[in-house]
């Protein structure tokens, strides 16, 4: 289509951009990137308000339906939030309200509200800078990146409206968590009603604009996103770190000067401090902690409108395909698909140089291969390590609970620990998700699956080993064989799961009507987790019959259950393995 005002119906292409030698490499974070060279000349060529309302007109139609779709989607999220949900949420606010006197719940939230508090909004700052490495506040859609930015059109007036719907969008939810907030507060009596939506109100507007703001920053400085890569597993220490706080502060553990110290370390302590103070705490300077969070708010709301409409055409071309691949692979439930998108968009970490020295036997080479995969990538390893202490801590907990709360937080550990062991199992991954690569091999698929076996089932059991070492020292000295047996089954489901296939969304529908819907919902759920399913399952079963304190019986019944839990899932990722090769 010929654009429009420019000679032959192309818009002229900029030359691309090299290199100078003579620049320096090491630029700050904050130090905004040349922009693309405009090729042609605003005062003759501006061709934008008439661009626009062509487009205008031209989807005016899509819009229009396009509307009605999200008006049916609204209706039914309403009808199901406030007609199933409305009624649940009330009594249990209830019964709430009812226990929180003999409970002491509200003493525990509000010992736990400054360090609770920044552990939600220092979590929102991580989500919105992982989020702006392959999405952003400014996500356009391709047809527009490659033809609307390609015309004599200015830039900013086609960008900078995504970033204030990404910031209107924002406050939505805020407001929305301001107000269950609110209500948590009534019930647990800490505050009226009415004090606490006016101290929650400025971190329900203030927060979600901050984070719109800093994902444009990183959207817009490639300086800034290298940055935010290299330092999210500080970030999810840091978190980790700031949970066991609240944990701590729960039970009576608090530090009155880190506390202080979080309240006034920068944004996420500055919103806190009207609550806090709503709730009976010590916040002497609210006003002038509202009034520096106000301000940071409306600086970072200009820059980031400011940065909205330079973002370059490559970088936001990049981020209209990646956005346009998840959604797409969304809609058909490949969730390994929209992985591996994200991963090559917001990149999966620096590759180490490691070493180890080849077998002389071909049925050691897998093992091989998998153990020097994971040296050569230690985020793997870590984040391994992360779910197996967020495991401990559920264990740890359920160990001074009884009865269903000490069942619930056995199944919690063992899904924590199945999401371990499944993080060292991606090399069975890799095998799966294009069976071409399995040429390498001179072992058939089955095989070389139940070769993928080995290096997770061994490197969860050390890692349960090491955490089974506080138990024993409590006076549990069975966990350190109890806590090894269970990863072994982990490590056969999370293989098992990476031979599944194709995802069967055939299963969603059966066309049995009932009265809360067709259950094949639940049956295409059941399929696509099966793995964790049976193993998670069948443990906390085994683990259920086991005593308080368990001993050689109960461990030995427990190690039985694995080893016929291994067995089976193992049959049956080589019958699935089979069946990707048949196919």
């Amino acid at each position: 289509m010929p654009a429009p005002g420019s000679p032959g119906g192309q818009a002229p292409v900029p030359p691309p951009r090299h290199h100078d030698p003579s620049e320096p490499d090491d630029v700050p974070a904050w130090a905004p990137e040349p922009d693309d060279a405009p090729a042609w000349t605003p005062e003759d060529d501006d061709r934008t308000p008439e661009t626009l309302r062509w487009l205008r007109d031209k989807r005016r139609a899509h819009r229009r339906r396009k509307g009605r779709d999200l008006a049916v989607v609204v209706y039914t999220l309403l009808l199901v939030v406030v007609g199933y949900g409305g009624g649940y949420a009330f009594h249990f606010m209830r019964r709430v309200e009812l226990g929180a006197d003999y409970s002491g719940l509200g003493a525990d939230l509000q010992r736990a509200l400054p360090a609770l508090f920044t552990l939600v909004t220092a979590a929102l700052a991580l989500f919105a800078a992982r989020d702006a490495l392959w999405r952003g506040p400014v996500v356009v859609p391709a047809p527009s990146v490659g033809w609307l930015l390609a015309q004599p059109v200015r830039r900013e007036r086609v960008l900078r409206p995504w970033f204030r719907l990404s910031a209107g969008l924002a406050v939505v939810p805020g407001l929305l968590v301001a107000a269950g907030g609110a209500v948590a507060l009534r019930v647990t009596g800490l505050a009226s009603l009415g004090a606490a939506l006016l101290a929650l109100l400025p971190a329900a507007l203030c927060l979600p604009l901050l984070a719109v703001s800093f994902g444009m920053a990183v959207e817009r400085r490639s300086a800034l996103a290298a940055r935010v890569r290299r330092r999210t597993p500080l970030a999810v220490l840091a978190l980790m770190l700031l949970a066991a706080q609240t944990v701590l502060a729960v039970r009576g553990h608090r530090s009155v000067l880190l506390e202080r110290a979080e309240l006034w370390s920068g944004p996420w302590g500055w919103a806190a401090q009207p609550v806090v103070a709503a709730t009976g705490g010590s916040a002497p300077g609210r006003w002038i902690a509202l009034a520096a969070l106000v301000l940071l708010t409306a600086g970072g709301l200009v820059l980031g409108h400011r940065d909205a409409g330079r973002v370059p055409t490559a970088r936001l071309r990049r981020r209209a395909a990646t956005a346009q691949t998840v959604s797409s692979v969304m809609w058909t439930v490949e969730l390994r698909a929209a992985k591996l998108a994200l991963l090559d968009a917001t990149g999966s970490g620096r590759v180490h140089r490691a070493r180890l020295p080849a077998p002389r036997s071909k049925y050691l080479v897998v093992v091989w291969r998998d153990a020097l995969a994971l040296l050569r990538s230690p985020g793997r390893l870590a984040k391994a390590l992360m779910w197996t202490a967020c495991a401990t801590a559920a264990a740890a907990l359920g160990a001074e609970l009884h009865g269903g709360r000490r069942t619930l937080c056995a199944v919690v550990a063992l899904l924590l620990g199945y999401v371990a062991v499944g993080a060292l199992a991606e090399p069975a991954r890799l095998e799966t998700d294009d069976v071409r690569r399995a040429a390498w091999s001179p072992f058939r698929l089955r095989t070389l699956m139940l070769q993928h076996t080995v290096v997770p089932a061994v490197a969860g059991a050390l890692l349960a080993l090491v955490a089974a070492v506080p138990f024993a020292v409590a006076g549990a000295p069975w966990a350190l064989l109890l806590w090894p047996v269970c990863a072994v089954p982990f490590a056969a489901a999370a293989v098992f799961a990476a031979c599944r296939g194709p995802a069967r969304t055939s299963l969603m529908f059966t066309g049995v009507s009932t009265p809360v819907g067709d259950p094949g919902v639940l049956i295409f759920l059941a399929w696509y987790a099966a793995g964790p399913l049976v193993s998670v399952g069948g443990l906390a079963l085994a683990l259920g019959a086991v005593p308080h304190r368990p001993d050689a019986a109960g461990t030995g019944g427990v190690a039985a259950v694995a080893g016929l839990l291994t067995a089976g899932l193992l049959f049956f990722a080589a019958r699935s393995a089979d069946r990707l090769v048949r196919r």
